[in-house]
């Protein structure tokens, strides 16, 4: 890999951390995906060769722990991967603050759905097995029917249906979906506009917007 030829520290991070996908990389390592799938998952544009390439590299560097549990392997941050949290926590707040117009090659359902499958606040969901359909209007057919299920302390998300019945359903456009949980628009004004309807009981109808939440990120303060 070619350097900068810097003393600055800065350059000499960055001549490990600017290859292409290796911060979102260590992104979905710090949210807690372990395996490679699962890894694969957050950044599905990403090829499995690269991804690959981009673990070693992480590994060699230290920044990354490779073990084998039960015959799978699994991918760990360091001690000197886990102070990247501050890295990776600031770049997501500043680009919260500053990039704040979505365009349509930014959509991807996937990578929305697993966001916010793994933060959801489970504690707010009822004990028994709960399904959640979403209708995703501004989407291929392919594209356009996820479901979240949440059973025993476990989230889910499926691009099939699961065979049991959703407590309620979600229908929006992942434009608005995506703009709800960065927190550029809240859930009551979404409900209050029609860009957000949700079909289901009355107790599970008023309980999505507590369910879903919004990500980490949505109560970064914008900018003036």
């Amino acid at each position: 890999m070619a350097g900068y030829s810097q003393f600055c520290p800065i350059a000499k991070a960055m001549e490990l951390l600017d290859e292409r996908w290796t911060v979102l990389v260590i992104r979905e390592l710090l949210a807690g995906s372990v395996h490679f799938n699962e890894l694969r998952r957050g950044v599905p544009k990403m090829s499995p060769t690269l991804l690959s390439k981009r673990l070693q590299t992480l590994t060699r560097a230290g920044i990354v722990q490779r073990s084998e549990i039960d015959g799978r392997t699994v991918y760990t941050v360091t001690e000197c991967g886990r102070e990247l949290t501050g890295v990776i926590e600031a770049l997501g707040t500043w680009s919260i603050r500053w990039m704040t117009d979505l365009v349509e090659r930014d959509l991807d359902p996937s990578v929305l759905m697993w966001d916010i499958r793994r933060t959801i606040d489970l504690h707010a969901w009822p004990r028994t097995r709960t399904v959640l359909a979403f209708q995703l209007t501004d989407e291929a057919p392919k594209t356009s029917r996820w479901w979240l299920m949440v059973s025993e302390g476990d989230a889910e998300v499926c691009d099939f249906d699961p065979g049991h019945e959703a407590a309620a359903t979600v229908s929006t456009s992942a434009y608005t979906l995506s703009q709800i949980w960065r927190g550029d628009l809240s859930w009551q004004r979404a409900l209050l506009d029609g860009s957000v309807t949700i079909d289901g009981n009355g107790d599970a109808r008023h309980a999505v917007p507590r369910w879903i939440g919004q990500s980490s990120l949505s109560a970064v303060p914008r900018p003036a």
